[in-house]
């Protein structure tokens, strides 16, 4: 998921008032989405008892306020790295690193899911008017970072595919599969995460091995 960019000013550092008040408005507005709810950018104004205005300038949509705060519950997912050369042990890395934070901020996670499929329901029904839409993506540069030593080693189709594939075992929708659907808890819903992430590479690393054996 991306998040918003806001303009930088003298107030960056967090200290004046400005990063004050949209300090206030994320709080307000993670909040109400770890309570369940995916809030308006008028109503966390109303809840934060900033005027409609201000809130405005900080947060010109619903679509920039939610990534803003994605961005601030993904947290140090965000700048994670490796130095292992291994793409599986980088992976299992990245989901050992992002799923207990993951976890910790379902609720706000899942309800940007909820303005996301919300969005695509309006779009659909030709309702969504001039409403910015909410990105979502991060995961895919993530992945891409991690599977970078097979960069080089399977044909891009193959990378390509096995990201795409990574992808549905990495965010908010693994816990829904496999906690509200199979009722898991974290520690084996992450086991299983990690199981799946482990085939996935060997399968892709295997296969990439079969065709660079090729036929006579």
């Amino acid at each position: 998921m991306d998040i918003s960019r806001q303009p930088a000013s003298k107030d960056s550092s967090g200290k004046g008032p400005r990063a004050r008040t949209r300090r206030l408005m994320l709080e307000t507005a993670t909040r109400l989405m770890q309570a369940g709810a995916t809030p308006s950018v008028s109503e966390v104004a109303e809840a934060a008892e900033v005027s409609r205005a201000t809130a405005y300038r900080y947060f010109p949509s619903q679509a920039a306020l939610v990534q803003a705060v994605v961005g601030e519950g993904l947290g140090p997912i965000l700048t994670w790295r490796s130095a292992s050369t291994d793409a599986a042990e980088r992976v299992a890395d990245l989901i050992d690193t992002s799923m207990p934070r993951i976890e910790a901020f379902e609720a706000t996670f899942k309800a940007a899911l909820k303005l996301s499929l919300d969005q695509w329901a309006s779009r659909q029904a030709g309702t969504l008017g001039s409403e910015p839409a909410f990105v979502r993506g991060h995961r895919v540069a993530l992945l891409e970072d991690a599977l970078s030593p097979l960069r080089e080693k399977l044909p891009a189709p193959a990378f390509a595919r096995l990201a795409q594939a990574l992808s549905l075992i990495f965010g908010v929708e693994v816990l829904i599969v496999l906690k509200d659907m199979w009722g898991l808890d974290g520690k084996d819903t992450l086991s299983v995460a990690q199981w799946a992430a482990r085939s996935m590479v060997q399968a892709a690393i295997a296969e990439a091995g079969e065709g660079h054996g090729g036929t006579e």
